[in-house]
């Protein structure tokens, strides 16, 4: 492992473990030319995941994108990036161990407009908004007055004045 500091090619462990995200090991190791400490971590190379996107065009899985994606979504909300990160490595992993080498962009979508929905529902609605490509308010409506039936019952009625007022703005 070639030292950072000196550049030097000798170096020894002088610990090792199991990472936080438990698919790598980390290792302290001292150069032994300038005996300056560092710290690598080692991974198995996995088969690399490729993403058919909707147009048919192929891209390398990027699980920065979800993480990405699912931030902006929850954005002023009260969900860790723990919760964020842990459900996309728990997907990636899942892919990886399917043995699939290819995945529809929209399973992706779907899994992460689920599991939006399962932990806020703002978040949902967010990420809903640019995922299913809304064209116009009444979709957008459509959507809100489907979340409200299956979350809280039917309160999607003429009584619900917030709603009312959208409804009639949209109809303008």
């Amino acid at each position: 492992m070639k030292c950072p500091f000196c550049s030097s090619l000798e170096s020894k462990v002088i610990d090792s473990r199991l990472a936080k995200d438990e698919t790598s090991i980390r290792r302290r190791r001292e150069c032994l030319d300038c005996a300056s400490r560092f710290t690598t971590y080692e991974r198995v190379e996995e088969v690399e995941l490729m993403i058919i996107k909707k147009d048919g065009v192929r891209e390398p899985f990027d699980r920065g994108k979800i993480v990405s994606g699912m931030t902006k979504a929850c954005e002023k909300r009260p969900i860790s990036m723990d919760v964020i990160e842990s459900f996309v490595s728990a997907l990636e992993r899942e892919f990886q161990e399917r043995g699939d080498r290819e995945i529809d962009s929209t399973e992706i979508g779907e899994r992460v407009i689920s599991k939006l929905y399962e932990i806020d529902e703002v978040a949902y609605v967010r990420f809903a908004s640019v995922y299913r490509s809304f064209k116009d308010v009444n979709q957008f409506m459509s959507e809100l007055k489907d979340l409200l039936k299956e979350k809280g019952g039917d309160k999607s009625d003429s009584s619900s004045p917030s709603l009312e007022l959208i409804k009639d703005k949209s109809d303008k």
